[in-house]
């Protein structure tokens, strides 16, 4: 997905921005310099100016400001920094790389930053460590050209030279869905950027995040090695405290005041509703954190109706108990007065506990008896299971256990052969990404007139191309596959890999049923009883006192 990000900077001293984009930087925003006290140039840089040279931005910028007179109050906004970040997944299926990154960049910042003196600036390290190629795009708040006036533009000197770039919340909507537009044309990973985040989580949370979690791994290392275990392994900011805590108790409240009371009584959270927006006071701090910096899932209409649902849900559950055959136990429930209820309970089969073996029945008459009714239970809700699946005999049960247990193996032999062409589709992805990333290069090299020089510059670039070529000769005739083609494959054999999942859980869970049933059915029924030849078999006085006592009340042809 591709966002965009600004940042307003009152700094004047201008080469700060240039130094932050050329030379490596730590978390904390300091530059990182070697032993010899000089600073690291970063890694796959390209910049470019526009309406100045790159490397005179500074000086530019303030020949301008002084042309106009502006920039001169120390809480000016100087400059803008925009930051156009893709998402990973497009630098490693192939379809983005640096150079056209770098040059969406400069088409952004040319359309819609006219007149004014631009640095534009591609890096391939990643924000936050994730990989990802990301245009840095800083602006002189002051346009230094005259221009025509764009839709865009809100005011008319907009347009005019001498005048501050206004970055309005209109404006940065409108870039959004502009970035949403081009990341749609070029076919790139794109996310509704217009919508309001779920979870808020802001650069400065996810550093701090970072941070205390440093800390917190550096003091249970002292603890674990004091021979004692920590209390805490995963650092968690007071935000991250107030989602989770909000998440719990709205899942388990029915009304407002419920919600307020869940929060203040279990988590030690104050909520208040101030001019239709719900904030949250930690109880860590002063002052309150509104529902908005936390993510939209957290703020007043969202949460009310999730209040809303919850008691329309417990309202729909109380008239189906009133009106339906109960089938979950419910321990208000007389069942005294209507026994049979207990036979409709609809609950997971256990099996029947074989009292002649069991050591602590033996040992505890109070556990034998609670073993007893425990049976008792099992052996209903048994009844009931093979009544509802239309059992008739045990051999009918038997052929289905058979059943069920080759169509599990059919399934998780499917399953296999999913996994095996989702490994082979993304073998092709990465490989044709590969192809593609280097074929410019391959061919520049096939028409250089040096090609020994050229390959000793390039020999890690043809080699993987070279590579793409090979993989897709040995596994594909040597025809290259589209991106779109394989990447609509993998979507298609995802869904089905899920399908399959789900099937196979069904089937284990019928699976399991049945043989727990068939387990039981053995218990009530004895070994001795043959269904297939319809009567009873003798037997000792020894094997009659191990028959389970229902079975031995009952002498008669049991039946299922």
């Amino acid at each position: 997905m591709a966002i965009i990000k600004h940042v307003p900077i009152k700094n004047a001293d201008y080469s700060k921005a240039l130094e932050y984009l050329l030379f490596e930087h730590a978390a904390n925003g300091k530059p990182v310099r070697n032993e010899n006290g000089n600073l690291i140039m970063r890694d796959g840089v390209l910049i470019d100016g526009i309406n100045c040279g790159a490397f005179s931005f500074d000086k530019e910028c303030e020949m301008t400001n002084w042309q106009f007179h502006k920039n001169q109050g120390r809480n000016d906004v100087k400059a803008h920094h925009y930051i156009l970040s893709f998402d990973p997944q497009d630098s490693q299926d192939g379809n983005l790389d640096a150079e056209r990154a770098h040059a969406l960049g400069m088409e952004f910042a040319s359309r819609f930053f006219p007149g004014h003196q631009v640095l534009v600036c591609t890096h391939t390290d990643g924000t936050n460590e994730s990989g990802n190629h990301h245009v840095h795009i800083v602006l002189n708040s002051v346009r230094k050209l005259d221009v025509e006036r764009q839709p865009f533009m809100e005011r008319e000197i907009d347009c005019r030279a001498g005048y501050k770039h206004h970055a309005t919340k209109t404006f940065t909507r409108f870039l959004k869905a502009e970035v949403m537009k081009m990341c749609e044309r070029e076919r790139l990973h794109q996310v509704d950027l217009l919508t309001p985040a779920r979870n808020r989580i802001t650069d400065r949370e996810y550093r701090g995040q970072k941070r205390g979690q440093e800390k917190l791994d550096s003091l249970n290392r002292q603890i674990i090695a004091a021979q004692m275990k920590p209390r805490d392994t995963v650092f968690q900011t007071q935000k991250q405290y107030l989602r989770d805590a909000i998440t719990a108790a709205s899942a388990k409240a029915f009304s407002l005041d419920e919600f307020r009371k869940i929060l203040i009584e279990e988590y030690g959270i104050s909520l208040k509703d101030h001019r239709g927006r719900f904030s949250y006071l930690h109880p860590d701090r002063k002052k309150h954190i509104t529902g908005r910096a936390l993510g939209s899932d957290y703020e007043k209409d969202h949460l009310l109706e999730i209040l809303k649902k919850n008691a329309k849900g417990k309202e729909e559950r109380e008239a189906d108990r009133n009106d339906r055959p109960m089938t979950e136990y419910d321990p208000t429930y007389d069942y005294h007065a209507d026994p049979i209820a207990i036979l409709y309970i609809r609950s997971e089969l256990r099996l029947v506990v074989d009292l002649q073996n069991n050591i602590k029945a033996q040992q505890s008459e109070a556990y034998a008896r609670k073993v007893r009714l425990s049976n008792l239970q099992e052996m209903a809700r048994t009844v009931v299971y093979i009544q509802e699946q239309g059992i008739g005999s045990r051999e009918e049960l038997r052929a289905r256990q058979e059943e069920a247990s080759v169509k599990v193996h059919m399934a998780e032999a499917s399953l296999q052969d999913t996994m095996e062409q989702i490994r082979s589709t993304n073998a092709q992805i990465h490989f044709t990404g590969q192809y593609y990333a280097n074929k410019k290069i391959q061919s520049e090299f096939l028409k250089a007139r040096n090609k020994k020089k050229y390959r000793a510059e390039h020999e890690k670039e043809l080699d993987l191309y070279n590579a793409a070529v090979r993989y897709f000769k040995e596994n594909a005739g040597g025809t290259i596959p589209s991106i779109k083609g394989l990447k609509a494959e993998k979507e298609r054999l995802s869904s089905l890999r899920e399908k399959q999942k789900e099937e196979i859980n069904s089937l284990r869970q019928y699976e399991k049923e049945l043989q727990i049933a068939g387990t039981n059915v053995e218990a009530i029924l004895g070994p001795d009883y043959n269904r297939s030849r319809g009567k009873t078999e003798k037997v000792s006085p020894a094997q009659e006192q191990k028959r389970p006592a229902a079975v031995r009340r009952s002498r008669g042809e049991p039946s299922l």
